[in-house]
């Protein structure tokens, strides 16, 4: 039996997941969640094999956050991302994260399914889309921002100052001034405003 928990801000999206996997014998939900924190909490406490997990909550913790602390636990669960985002830097956020797999909402149900079977037997599990995407980067190498240089910047877009970025990250604010100074650098801008501007027009944050 591959023992679940739904981790997604939608009760409804929980209860369309819920009434999915009940049609499967070998697959039960053990668990729901509705913050990346809980998610995180309850992947701890109820050590299951697979976590679904969304990459924008609410709250002030996001999935690819989530996706870390949860593979940094003793015997992890296997994280698979299901989401609506597809930008390069989500899903090379959360595969960098440790996610073993990521696909989209409107996957196929029989693909998601395989996809958890797949997850819980430590294949990767990613949506034809997304791997080909992922392939076509390794093969043109790209320029590309860390994980946590794109959360730096996707905080930065929306009006953070650096004080609540480390914060909310749990960086210093020199820690923050360096990752910023690196993205700059890496996008050959000398402002926050054209860095943010740069980087949405390459795709490596959401628009």
């Amino acid at each position: 039996m591959i023992r679940m928990l739904l981790a997604d801000d939608h009760p409804v999206v929980r209860a369309g997941l819920l009434a999915l996997f009940e049609t499967e014998p070998d697959l039960a939900v053990i668990a729901q969640a509705a913050t990346a924190r809980d998610a995180v909490a309850l992947a701890s406490e109820l050590r299951p094999d697979v976590v679904l997990l969304d990459l924008q909550f609410g709250g002030d913790m996001q999935g690819a956050e989530a996706t870390r602390q949860i593979r940094d636990l003793p015997d992890a669960p296997r994280v698979l991302i299901l989401t609506n985002y597809d930008t390069d830097a989500d899903i090379l956020g959360a595969v960098e994260a440790g996610a073993s797999g990521y696909l989209l909402k409107d996957a196929p149900p029989a693909e998601l399914i395989s996809a958890v079977r797949a997850a819980a037997a430590g294949e990767s599990a990613l949506a034809p889309a997304i791997a080909t995407r992922l392939v076509a980067r390794l093969r043109s190498p790209q320029l590309t921002l860390s994980a946590r240089e794109s959360e730096v910047l996707t905080l930065v877009a929306a009006g953070r100052s650096n004080r609540d970025i480390g914060r909310e990250l749990f960086l210093s604010e020199a820690t923050v001034k360096s990752h910023l100074v690196h993205i700059f650098t890496k996008l050959g801008v000398g402002s926050r405003t054209l860095a943010v501007a740069e980087a949405r027009r390459l795709g490596l944050i959401r628009g």
